[in-house]
Formats: structure tokens, C-alpha cells, sequence
């Protein structure tokens, strides 16, 4: 099984990055797919789910409006939109695969707990 991520970098505040996650070894279409964060000295945060088809995704209230998930199951790859960056969304980007079948209501509530795979993490650093 594998989660790779791509797409971080260093962004100045309100500027834009859209990060990918390409999985593999496992049936990516049927997982609830998410994507979590870590700042520095902080504890892993979720940021948004998506259900396995696509069709309903769930958000932190940080981010609502800024970021948006997707998926493209015929590739194997999930993505975070991520516009209006701030300081405060400074950090290593996790991408996720939650259990089969999971709503993404569920995955976002139960979190961390139901995460089967994870990425190995990309670095999101916004400063002017």
C-alpha cells in the first residue's frame, strides 16, 4: 500500500497550492479518502474527507471555503485546493484512506482513529 503526496512548497498568505495524493495496492475507489495537517508543536488535525464516490465531502471550519477536496477514482489520485492561504496553515500535509465505505461525515468525525493508510507527509509553509 501506498500514499504519495506531492504539490507543497513554500506560498506567500493568499496565495494558492493544490496538493495530490496518489494511491496504490489497495482498491483506492471504495475508501473514504482525507486529508490531515500538523503544524509545528501541534497535534494532527483533520482538514476534509471525501466519500468514496466523490459526491459529499466534509471540512474543518478553518478551512471551509478556502480549501477543496476532490477525487479522480480512474486515477487513483485525491487533491486539496487550497486558496487564501494563511500563517496558520503552516504544515506537513497528510493524505489518508479511512476504512471501506465510510461516509465522509463519518471518517471527518472519527478522524485519526479510522485511518487505515497514511501518506508520508508534504511540507506547506506560508510566509511572506
Amino acid at each position: 500500500v501506498q500514499l504519495v503526496e506531492s504539490g507543497g512548497g513554500l506560498v506567500q498568505p493568499g496565495g494558492s497550492l493544490r496538493l495530490s495524493c496518489a494511491g496504490s495496492g489497495f482498491t483506492f475507489s471504495s475508501r473514504a479518502m482525507g486529508w490531515f495537517r500538523q503544524a509545528p508543536g501541534k497535534e494532527r488535525e483533520i482538514v476534509a474527507t471525501i466519500n468514496s464516490s466523490g459526491s459529499y465531502t466534509s471540512y474543518a471550519d478553518s478551512v471551509k471555503g478556502r480549501f477543496t477536496i476532490s477525487r479522480d477514482n480512474a486515477k487513483n489520485t485525491v487533491a486539496l485546493q487550497m486558496n487564501s492561504l494563511k500563517l496558520d496553515d503552516t504544515a506537513v500535509y497528510y493524505c489518508a484512506a479511512g476504512p471501506s465505505m465510510y461516509s465522509s461525515a463519518t471518517f471527518y468525525r472519527r478522524g485519526i482513529s479510522s485511518v487505515d493508510y497514511w501518506g508520508q507527509g508534504t511540507q506547506v509553509i506560508v510566509s511572506s
